[in-house]
């Protein structure tokens, strides 16, 4: 069974399901699935993971920083605070200078609280909250708790803005352009929107759909694939014998012993990627206290 991590570039226009249906359907493998939806509005960096070990790597991408360049329209205020609503208000942006900008931006940065979209795949009650919004009714929008760690103003010809940003899971983009707008008392929506990275996966080596399906008919997508470790990259590492990998294959605990003394204290919970001697990835593990490993999820069976 093939495994690995597809790096698409998805176009414009596209969803994120109709990818993984495409990676199907060029693959002729069934288990595909993505980490972290792009809407139709967005470009960019969407890995896909391709086979059962690849897919149980997902909420370790979904956890994983990304990194976005997005165009902010001023003056005009929609309902899915992207271009693709209906507006809601109109203002002349034309008094905001670029300092009045630039400080608006930085009260973004770090952790803050952020509204989330109504237009979104988060539930109330068991339901998406887009569901809500498109039969009418009203639902409280509770604010989360995000990470915003950089957002730099690229270019700004009013009404137009351009950012990058990088944050970690559940930041919402949109929100940040309806934000900003309100803030600034002029209104804004996101226009457009770029993935530039998701984890170690970089917008500069993704795949575009037509170059995938090139591939797929030559026979050589799986030439395309990156480890399912690839996600773990920034892990520490442990290397197992022959007794240890056993163990591990198992499904049972081991002890291991630190190569470098100054990694002797980890923290309960620490995850860390397993190999063979041979270089086989096998697992990854989870801590439990006084040297004691647990598998968490193993890759490598007998």
């Amino acid at each position: 069974m093939v495994e690995g991590i597809l790096n698409v570039n998805k176009p414009r226009g596209m969803t994120s399901f109709a990818v993984v249906s495409l990676v199907r359907r060029l693959t002729g493998v069934r288990r595909v699935g993505h980490a972290g939806t792009l809407d139709p509005i967005a470009d960019g960096v969407l890995p896909i993971c391709i086979g059962r070990h690849a897919t149980r790597i997902v909420e370790y991408l979904v956890d994983a920083r990304k990194a976005y360049r997005a165009v902010i329209r001023l003056g005009v205020a929609t309902d899915t605070y992207d271009s693709e609503g209906e507006v809601v208000a109109t203002s002349d942006p034309s008094g905001v200078t670029r300092a009045q900008l630039e400080t608006a931006l930085r009260s973004f940065v770090g952790e803050i609280q952020q509204v989330p979209p109504i237009y979104s795949a988060l539930k109330y009650q068991g339901q998406p909250l887009y569901r809500y919004a498109r039969a009418g009714k009203t639902v409280p929008l509770k604010a989360r708790t995000v990470a915003i760690y950089r957002l730099k103003l690229l270019n700004f010809e009013s009404p137009l803005v351009e950012i990058e940003m990088e944050c970690g899971r559940g930041a919402y983009v949109r929100s940040v352009a309806h934000d900003l707008g309100e803030g600034l008392g002029c209104g804004g929506h996101m226009e457009g929107l770029t993935r530039l990275r998701s984890g170690p996966f970089l917008l500069e080596d993704a795949i575009g759909v037509e170059e995938l399906e090139e591939v797929a008919r030559n026979d050589a997508w799986q030439e395309v694939l990156s480890g399912v470790d690839r996600v773990l990259e920034s892990w520490d590492a442990a290397l197992l014998g022959e007794e240890h990998t056993i163990d591990v294959r198992q499904g049972r605990p081991l002890v291991l012993t630190p190569a470098r003394p100054e990694a002797a204290e980890v923290a309960p919970d620490t995850l860390c990627r397993a190999y063979s001697e041979a270089g086989a990835f096998l697992a990854i593990l989870r801590y439990r206290g006084e040297g004691r490993w647990r598998p968490e999820k193993v890759f490598a069976a007998l």
